[in-house]
């Protein structure tokens, strides 16, 4: 009997062991569970962020791309309005010369349209044209002006009625619109 019991004391020891390795192992098993669980977030958060960082840096790419191109097209719009004017007044000063004027001062006046016809094609070759309604087009408020508004006999409401100034476009966008006059309904 007294063998017996050591062999059960012998056995207690070694199962008491064994299961104390055993929760040993598994509690460094768990450690290492929690670890490479931790690891793993750390390394998702990384990504998630490497990726965010990614498109960022993508974004501003072809947002500077963008604003490139703009200021390539757009750039001398304010140096092209100031021009305008100046076509304006060349414009008004052929169209005030009297035949008598244009018979006398022939090579002041063609020299004059020379350079407007030279300012229209410099303004062409740099993406400039021009806005010029008819009398009697339909009036756009998106290329017009309307700088008055009266009632004219046989026209309808809408109506171009005079056209003061041209206006421009640059590309695809309004640098002047045209300045018209606009019939009203006829009284």
């Amino acid at each position: 009997m007294a063998d017996a019991k050591k062999e059960d004391d012998f056995l207690d020891d070694v199962d008491m062991a064994e299961a104390e390795e055993f929760a040993e192992d598994a509690m460094e098993y768990d450690d290492e569970a929690l670890e490479l669980d931790a690891l793993k977030a750390e390394r998702d958060e990384f990504k998630d962020r490497f990726m965010r960082a990614l498109a960022d840096a993508e974004n501003s790419r072809k947002r500077s791309d963008r604003d490139r191109r703009e200021a390539e097209q757009y750039g001398g719009s304010k140096l092209a309005r100031d021009l305008l004017p100046v076509y304006d007044n060349m414009k008004r000063a052929v169209e005030a010369a009297t035949d008598e004027q244009k018979e006398v001062s022939a090579a002041l006046i063609e020299g004059v349209e020379l350079t407007m016809r030279e300012l229209l094609n410099t303004f062409k070759k740099h993406g400039i044209e021009p806005i010029s309604p008819q009398v009697g087009d339909k009036f756009d408020p998106q290329l017009h002006q309307a700088m008055f508004e009266a009632p004219v006999p046989d026209t309808k409401a809408g109506d171009i009625i005079q056209v003061a100034a041209e206006g421009f476009m640059l590309y695809d966008r309004l640098l002047r619109p045209a300045q018209v006059g606009v019939s009203s309904t006829p009284g």
